[in-house]
């Protein structure tokens, strides 16, 4: 069977499985059927990599998988939780992205089968596919903290990536009482957006001093360091004197285990009882890496740098969160910057080109009060099968900035915000 027989096929097969969902548009595709391309994962480098390669490649079938019609975005949600953004800020459906022509699939992945390059969905839907991309995201490691999982983070939440828990939260924090203690764990890398754990702790802190001033924040760390550490606490000094407390592993900031019932956290050296505690646990690769056979050992998924394609698997790519990206850091930015990559390389593939060499970006704010951010910039390329730091490394915020910079930081953050979820959502 000839290659344009076979795209042929698998473009039925697909157009066919549309038809039975109601979320699917029918896309527009030139007369010679292309390719059939699948992305799963509807966060940030999911819906960039499907609107990239529906752009790139005209004749491209393009469909995306998620299960959910609302996605929470996880940059300021850590504003949201601190009641200065509602939280339909960091709310964002699908339909930007229909209307650039990709199919959208609104049904979990169930099984992905690389031999036959396949994809299947709980309603029951299968889709082919020439290419795959996968941006699942984390996954908690429940239970790799004694006594935390599913249901324990229902009281106390990790808020980190599920748009119920940033609500919940939220609420735990308005509800308790002044004078109560809020625990923040942060957890070991890799993980999702380093900086996001002590974000968290400023904008709690932030709350608290407007609304409980004699409440108190404690960060419980599993690490001796953190990124942009010397920032956020001269920042914590100035703005929040004696509110926040860091414990690193080396003064008992590791977490031995939880009582959810209780809220008690232990430690190798002590115990806390917290009002409210917002537990983040170690993390690994979101679900579709695990379907598809991406991830190693390290529960992460190595890629080919050039291509983002699995170094497991041929013909699956994987970008985001979930891809061993080496000194990338895991963030929306990132991410994005990776789809756009990824769906390049996807075409200059199917139409038998070298992919070119990739330079890519990240930007990380953090805000530390509504009117007060620090950010780290970064370009990364291609170095022995990983990226590396570009020349001129990290920009990072000067730690002696006036106020005026950290305000204008502050902007930039919102202005950032709104142009990447327009980019991406809109």
């Amino acid at each position: 069977m000839s290659r344009a027989a076979i795209d042929r096929r698998r473009f039925l097969a697909s157009a066919a499985a549309a038809g039975t969902a109601a979320s699917f548009p029918t896309p527009a595709v030139s007369q010679k059927a292309g390719p059939s391309l699948a992305v799963i994962g509807g966060g940030f480098g999911g819906v960039a990599c499907a609107r990239v390669l529906r752009k790139a490649i005209a004749n491209a079938t393009v469909t995306l998988v998620e299960a959910n019609a609302t996605y929470t975005a996880p940059p300021l949600s850590n504003a949201a939780i601190a009641g200065i953004y509602p939280l339909d800020h960091q709310r964002f459906g699908y339909d930007g992205v229909r209307k650039t022509g990709v199919a959208v699939a609104l049904s979990a992945a169930t099984a992905v089968d690389p031999g036959k390059r396949t994809v299947t969905l709980a309603n029951g839907t299968q889709l082919a596919y020439d290419r795959l991309v996968i941006s699942p995201g984390v996954a908690m490691r429940w239970n790799a903290i004694p006594g935390y999982d599913r249901r324990a983070a229902e009281a106390m939440p990790h808020a980190w990536n599920d748009g119920g828990q940033v609500g919940l939260l939220r609420k735990q924090i308005e509800a308790m009482d002044d004078g109560g203690t809020v625990v923040v764990s942060a957890p070991v890398n890799p993980a999702r957006c380093p900086p996001a754990p002590y974000e968290r702790a400023s904008l709690i802190a932030h709350y608290l001093k407007t609304h409980k001033p004699r409440s108190k924040v404690i960060v419980l760390d599993a690490k001796d360091g953190f990124t942009m550490q010397r920032l956020f606490q001269a920042a914590w000094k100035e703005l929040y004197p004696g509110m926040i407390e860091w414990i690193p592993p080396s003064s008992g900031g590791s977490l031995a285990s939880v009582d959810a019932e209780t809220r008690t956290i232990s430690t190798d050296f002590d115990k806390y009882k917290a009002a409210v505690a917002s537990i983040i646990p170690p993390q690994t690769a979101g679900h579709a890496a695990e379907l598809a056979g991406v991830a190693d050992r390290t529960g992460w998924c190595p890629v080919d740098p050039m291509t983002f394609e699995s170094k497991l698997v041929s013909g699956v790519h994987v970008i985001g969160d979930a891809a061993i990206a080496g000194a990338m850091p895991r963030s929306a930015s990132a991410a994005q910057s990776q789809a756009t990559i990824c769906a390049q390389a996807i075409a200059a593939l199917l139409a038998g080109r070298q992919p070119a060499q990739p330079t890519l970006s990240s930007s990380c704010y953090s805000l530390i009060a509504p009117d007060y951010a620090i950010s780290q910039r970064g370009k990364y390329r291609p170095v022995d099968g990983q990226y590396a730091e570009a020349d001129g490394g990290l920009i990072v915020s000067p730690l002696d900035a006036p106020r005026s910079v950290r305000k204008r930081e502050a902007n930039e953050a919102e202005a950032w915000y709104r142009a990447i979820t327009g980019e991406v959502f809109g």
